[in-house]
């Protein structure tokens, strides 16, 4: 094959679209998703890019209950010691965020880089190693388009501790954890971001972020 497919401008709008309506969703209904779906979404997610084809990508189906207690109790640990950080108006907004859909979310994915695979035989991380985790954030970033374009939201926690969760799941020494995702069916949509709507941060204009040289 000679040439890729032509994208037109109807293509070009609809993945407009899609950028704008893929947002990290906090709350989920708490309905199953189809049998197989998680799986189809996860081989969209390995079509992205790794340093080297290294696909140093490593993804953990958490679905036995107590362990998904255990890192909900990792969560509100870390959320309360976030909080401290925090005081007058600040705190008291913060206090109010929703900032994990643990409890309700259907789907615990843990999303690890496997920091000692062989695959790709080292291959462009000489000088950059970090370039095996970013594969791995450009694979979560597929995997939230993929899954928004089949209506399913999905929500990145970072107030967690890592070492805690490796140990919740008996995680092999030599994978990092990357990002703890919340996937399900949305309970509610929108095109803003929710901590824009809840008077945290706005958005910052693009131009703001441009250098030149």
């Amino acid at each position: 094959m000679t040439g890729g497919p032509a994208f037109d401008r109807t293509f070009r709008d609809t993945l407009e679209t899609l950028l704008v309506w893929r947002r990290d969703v906090r709350r989920f209904k708490t309905d199953p998703l189809p049998d197989g779906l998680i799986e189809e979404l996860l081989q969209l997610a390995a079509l992205s890019p790794s340093v080297g084809n290294a696909q140093p990508w490593r993804f953990v189906l958490v679905d036995d209950p107590a362990r998904r207690d255990r890192i909900v109790a990792n969560f509100e640990r870390a959320n309360a010691d976030a909080l401290s950080d925090y005081e007058g108006e600040q705190a008291d907004l913060y206090a109010g965020l929703k900032l994990a859909g643990l409890k309700e979310a259907p789907v615990h994915l843990a999303v690890y880089c496997d920091e000692q695979s062989n695959l790709g035989h080292g291959l462009g991380r000489k000088t950059m190693p970090e370039m095996l985790a970013y594969s791995v954030v450009g694979a979560v970033t597929t995997l939230w388009l993929a899954a928004r374009a089949y209506g399913v939201g999905l929500g990145w926690v970072s107030i967690l501790d890592p070492v805690e969760v490796d140990k919740t799941l008996d995680i092999p020494e030599d994978w990092k954890l990357v990002g703890y995702l919340c996937m399900g069916y949305p309970v509610e949509e929108h095109t803003t971001p929710e901590l824009v709507r809840a008077g945290w941060q706005d958005r910052v204009d693009i131009s703001e972020f441009i250098v030149k040289r």
